[in-house]
């Protein structure tokens, strides 16, 4: 596998010991600097004894978003795994990984991936349209509440919470993964970080006009996304 992408500093943060409800501070931004080294993306070991969320009940879409998003994955990677449903969707990612020359080509790719889910205009609309409206908190809203909605076949169990703002107030624009599937199946830091995180959090910002920080947790696979308001 291609070289890992490493964080300095570190500032991954553990699950929230409160509870979800209660407002999250918003990170400062500039948290992450992407750094390659020269060691090879290392598995993630399991160490964590915490009960495991069922992962496995197929909503009435669930089948739907997942081919349609592996084709799209496929379409870009130019290779298909045999086996079918999640554990090949985690191939194709591995593939995603191998076929960067570096870590950018490999988030770059993702972003292409993710742009091709959405019809024509429909993003820059969105980012025209929604993202400046009342300085970003119904778009960051929106992308929070539809996240939770559709994409739980992808990561697992999640729910939305209150993100705290500057000027005192909160907005319910942050996500709480409890056990990120996606990480937990590949196990691998580079595939989260490379595959996800960063082209995610491009893809939002760039196209969407929605800043957004993703803490990945490596030692219990939760996952909160903090949805940035202007």
């Amino acid at each position: 596998m291609k070289p890992l992408a490493l964080l300095r500093p570190l500032t991954i943060s553990s699950a929230p010991s409160k509870p979800l409800s209660q407002p999250l501070s918003l990170p400062q931004k500039q948290a992450f600097r992407v750094l390659c080294s020269s060691l090879d993306s290392k598995p993630i070991q399991d160490g964590y004894t915490a009960a495991k969320p069922d992962n496995n009940k197929p909503g009435v879409l669930d089948d739907l978003f997942l081919n349609l998003f592996r084709n799209k994955m496929v379409q870009e990677v130019g290779w298909d795994s045999e086996k079918p449903g999640y554990e090949g969707l985690i191939e194709v990612a591995n593939r995603l990984m191998m076929n960067g020359r570096t870590n950018s080509d490999t988030k770059e790719a993702a972003v292409r991936i993710l742009i091709s889910l959405f019809p024509p205009f429909l993003l820059e609309l969105y980012r025209i349209l929604i993202a400046p409206i009342g300085g970003g908190k119904i778009a960051a809203t929106m992308v929070a509440r539809v996240t939770a909605l559709t994409c739980q076949w992808l990561m697992g169990t999640c729910t939305i919470n209150s993100v705290d703002l500057p000027d005192g107030t909160s907005c319910r624009s942050g996500v709480f993964v409890e056990r990120c599937k996606y990480l937990e199946e590949s196990k691998c830091v580079g595939i989260c970080i490379n595959t996800c995180k960063l082209p995610t959090q491009a893809f939002f910002k760039d196209y969407m006009g929605v800043p957004l920080v993703m803490e990945p947790n490596f030692t219990d696979y939760s996952c909160q996304n903090l949805g940035e308001v202007h």
